[in-house]
């Protein structure tokens, strides 16, 4: 089968990648659609460390082939996307609602792939880069047959972590002003939460000045192009001051209610902590490599009880949040085609990749 491999000479597209049968507890899902996400540049870029060879991708969605002995809660021909969150359903966090937190689901590393008899490792439980793949019963989350899989397949990795930031991570109040700095699928996800949580002003921050017309179309209000000497947190200020004739007040007044970093650069969250206000929240949603730091000064924390949040995969209950985002799109109220940029063929990974880099897209997905 074709699959979309790391290897330590890079990146290699294969057609003779084998995969096991499913065992107790497995399910093999036929891959219809896989976005291609930023995390998975991070391990071809090194920093995300994963062994190789592995077949790569984390944002899936298809159709159950097989199950394994034991498997009751999906049968073949089910439609589905996938989690990585492969949550045990017993220990203390799974039990109060949060699987994310479940100690199960950090690695999940395993071969069930090979080329020419030797072992290919998964990637982040889901190796969602092929044609066929497998994975545990409880990451895969069933929906509704009219729901394109090439739009569905965003939800449950870049949609569930900008609006869990928003939905389950977050607290906000109907009004409340709001930043969002990094416009890809995260970043335009936390948007339409935004949104739909009835924030007031929501200001969108990036690089790329293309992408302000979607994030307006979800719910952004302002903008901030980021780019070199330029301070966003100034800007950001310059539109939220703390009084007529005073940008910034006593103990950093002024800004924003919420923040939420979706770029996982220490140097713009560092900034982003100067455009809270009093009693704002930043989110770290961007996911930077395991040793990065940041300096901030703590008594902007102590003052006025400002404070930084961190979030995996948006704090998400895959059976629960996935659903209710699939359903708020089936209703209108959610918009996940427009996420989707460009579909690409399987073979077309590099040309995703370079649309990546260039900001010519908010997220490419590539059809199996």
């Amino acid at each position: 089968m074709r699959a979309i491999l790391h290897t330590d000479k890079g990146v290699e597209i294969r057609d003779d990648v084998e995969i096991r049968e499913p065992e107790a507890g497995e399910v093999l899902v036929r891959i219809a659609a896989t976005g291609v996400c930023h995390s998975d540049v991070s391990v071809l870029e090194g920093v995300i460390e994963w062994p190789a060879p592995a077949v790569l991708g984390h944002e899936g969605a298809g159709i159950v082939e097989r199950v394994g002995a034991g498997v009751t809660a999906v049968k073949p021909g089910d439609h589905v996307v996938i989690t990585t969150i492969a949550a045990c359903g017993m220990c203390r966090y799974c039990q109060t609602g949060h699987p994310n937190r479940c100690r199960q689901t950090l690695g999940n590393r395993s071969t069930p792939f090979s080329v020419d008899g030797q072992p290919v490792w998964n990637f982040a439980g889901a190796s969602t880069y092929a044609e066929l793949t497998l994975v545990k019963e409880i990451q895969c989350v069933t929906i509704p047959e009219d729901v394109p899989l090439t739009s569905a397949c965003l939800v449950p990795c870049g949609v569930v972590t900008g609006a869990g930031a928003v939905l389950n991570r977050a607290n906000i109040l109907p009004g409340q002003t709001a930043a969002v700095i990094g416009l890809g699928g995260v970043g335009l996800a936390a948007v339409q939460a935004l949104r739909l949580k009835g924030a007031g002003r929501v200001v969108g921050v990036d690089t790329v000045p293309g992408k302000f017309d979607l994030a307006r179309k979800f719910g952004a209000t302002d903008f901030v192009q980021a780019g070199k000497g330029i301070d966003v947190a100034d800007e950001i200020r310059t539109l939220f001051p703390y009084s007529a004739d005073q940008k910034v007040g006593t103990f950093g007044a002024g800004g924003v209610d919420w923040i939420f970093e979706c770029t996982g650069v220490p140097a713009v969250l560092e900034n982003a902590l100067e455009a809270l206000d009093w009693g704002g929240t930043l989110i770290a949603v961007g996911q930077p490599s395991q040793t990065a730091t940041a300096n901030i000064r703590i008594a902007n924390l102590l003052q006025c009880d400002r404070g930084i949040l961190g979030t995996r995969a948006g704090g998400v209950r895959p059976h629960e949040d996935i659903r209710a985002i699939v359903e708020l799109y089936r209703q209108g109220k959610f918009d996940l085609d427009a996420l989707v940029s460009k579909v690409y063929p399987s073979d077309g990974f590099h040309d995703v990749l370079d649309d990546m880099h260039n900001g010519r897209i908010a997220r490419g997905v590539l059809k199996f």
